[in-house]
């Protein structure tokens, strides 16, 4: 009876993670705003396709939706001084994604880039059927202190470190 001998091929290594800058809130919530219209004009595009018919709205939203972005599927998990969330955005590098942190929400917006710019009239085509825009907006239970985030990209995974706000660090209405 012959042996047989199991070889073991060496594994590449798992990619080097990524350290993502963050964005101010403001500047990012301009870019979000033309992802936005962009949907509301694709969801219009579809309400005058079915011939105007009222009481599709949110059908043709979600469908507009589903054509234009690429859904992120997110975890999260808190413990008693920090949330850490995980965002799936594979397909996309540090250089095509923007992150925002503010103390109760997180905004995530991507960008594939893409060849074939026409200068003429300024237009992208896009190749394949998958949606190359991301729009997550991540809203959070407690606050946190986005400046001492910590934010990387690792295999198609972003992974965000939010330390909780320390109670004297919540600002309080002052009583009535």
């Amino acid at each position: 009876m012959k042996s047989k001998r199991a070889s073991y091929q060496k594994q590449p290594a798992p990619p080097a993670a990524a350290f993502l800058t963050l964005r101010n809130p403001e500047d990012l919530r301009w870019e979000m705003q033309q992802v936005q219209l962009a949907v509301a004009r694709r969801a219009y595009e579809l309400f005058e396709t079915r011939g105007c018919e009222h009481g599709h709205d949110r059908e043709d939203w979600f469908r507009a939706e589903s054509e234009l972005l690429q859904p992120v599927s997110v975890s999260m998990a808190e413990s008693k001084d920090r949330i850490t969330v995980r965002a799936v955005v594979a397909g996309f590098d540090e250089t095509e994604l923007k992150v925002s942190i503010e103390p109760h929400c997180i905004t995530i917006l991507g960008q594939k880039k893409t060849s074939g710019m026409k200068a003429e009239d300024r237009t992208t085509e896009q190749t394949g059927s998958y949606p190359h825009q991301i729009l997550e907006v991540i809203n959070l239970a407690a606050q946190v202190t986005p400046e001492r985030a910590a934010v990387e990209l690792q295999g198609g995974v972003l992974k965000l470190e939010l330390p909780t706000a320390a109670p004297n660090e919540v600002a309080t209405a002052p009583a009535a």
